[in-house]
Order: structure tokens, then sequence, then C-alpha cells
């Protein structure tokens, strides 16, 4: 499976729907919480130029917000 890696903070809702979907279908992450990772946060930045989370970032492509469909589509689950 494609690694994936989201971009979070811990008050955000749709990060944690994020979490639990990946948990629930069986997707390994990485999460990194851009509320105290600094260099976690410029990652993000320089992948987005956008400062809303979550964003999940899929072998290199990165998503904005729970896409559920897009989501799917990049891990193969549809």
């Amino acid at each position: 499976m494609d690694p994936v890696t989201i971009y979070s903070t811990p008050t955000c809702g749709y990060c944690k729907v994020a979490k639990q979907y990946f948990t629930e279908k069986g997707v390994p992450y990485v999460e990194k919480d851009v509320s105290l990772d600094a260099l976690a946060l410029q990652e993000m930045l320089a992948k987005t130029q956008q400062m809303g989370v979550p964003v999940i970032d899929i072998n290199g492509q990165a998503i904005v917000g729970f896409n559920k469909p897009a989501i799917d589509r990049m891990l193969g689950l549809t």
C-alpha cells in the first residue's frame, strides 16, 4: 500500500474522522501534528500552500480535507 501521511491538529474533527477511517480500512499512516511540529508545518505548507488540516499525503500527492472518494481512489479502495 502507498505510504500515507496525515498532517493534523488535535482539535481538528475531520482529522479524527480521517484517522479513524484509515484505521477501519487497515491503512497504515504516519501522523504529523502541525500544531507542535514546526518542520511538519513547513512540509505541509510546501505541499499545499494552505494552513487548513487535514492534509493527507498519499505517495507524494496531497489531498486537502477529508475527501473520501479521492482517498479511496488513490489507495485503490474503490
